[in-house]
């Protein structure tokens, strides 16, 4: 795929878009993404990832909020997370659907199946009638979080990209709403699971990128 190079005369007072700007661009992108997955793998707490980038993108950044979200009752669902989680049949489990938010801006949507009576009664408290976040209101079991899966939902550049040297593009990458996916289960020191979480990471997380270099 030939580079985009703008045609204007340079005597019209026109500039030449670098034919490999949405290269960097994409791979600006890629490793963002793959920052972020890392940074997720290493920590217990998806939250602290999200606060941070939250502190790292404003002045005086507000605690990360879980805006709860409607979430339709499922069986089949409860089921299997129960089945997860090791929890007997008739052992309550609930799914708190949130939206993880810095500031008004939607960073990550998530699912979570827990069993309240692994919890207090004040975690279960502040699950119910807070805007605070799962990992927020648990910290005090020092959980540890074991990742199930983690997929990339964005691709910026093709499989393969970095043995070709033939990669050029005539647009930047324009990221889908959705672009990482976890799932992970939250458990005590003493292996006992507790929470079953399936994160989906908004195209916000990744910076917005700057406007590529033009040759004059």
């Amino acid at each position: 795929m030939a580079a985009f190079i703008a045609t204007v005369s340079p005597a019209a007072g026109a500039v030449a878009e670098r034919p490999d700007a949405h290269y960097v661009q994409r791979l600006r992108l890629l490793a963002q993404l793959q920052s972020l997955n890392a940074e997720l793998l290493s920590r217990d707490s998806a939250t602290a990832v999200l606060q941070g980038l939250c502190d790292r993108r404003m002045a005086e950044a507000p605690p990360v909020r879980a805006r709860r979200v409607a979430a339709p009752d499922d069986p089949a669902a409860a089921a299997a997370a129960r089945r997860q989680l090791g929890a007997a049949a008739n052992e309550p489990i609930r799914l708190r659907r949130v939206e993880l938010i810095c500031g008004e801006t939607v960073l990550s949507r998530a699912d979570n199946w827990y069993l309240p009576g692994r919890l207090t009664p004040q975690m279960n408290t502040a699950l119910e009638a807070t805007e605070t976040p799962f990992g927020v209101v648990v910290a005090p079991l020092a959980f540890q979080r074991r990742t199930l899966s983690a997929r990339l939902l964005f691709q910026p550049l093709p499989a393969g990209w970095e043995v070709r040297s033939d990669l050029a593009f005539d647009a930047p990458a324009v990221p889908p709403r959705d672009v990482l996916q976890h799932r992970a289960v939250l458990q005590t020191p003493d292996g006992r699971p507790f929470s079953l979480l399936v994160e989906t990471y908004a195209a916000d997380v990744l910076t917005p990128q700057p406007p590529p270099i033009r040759d004059r």
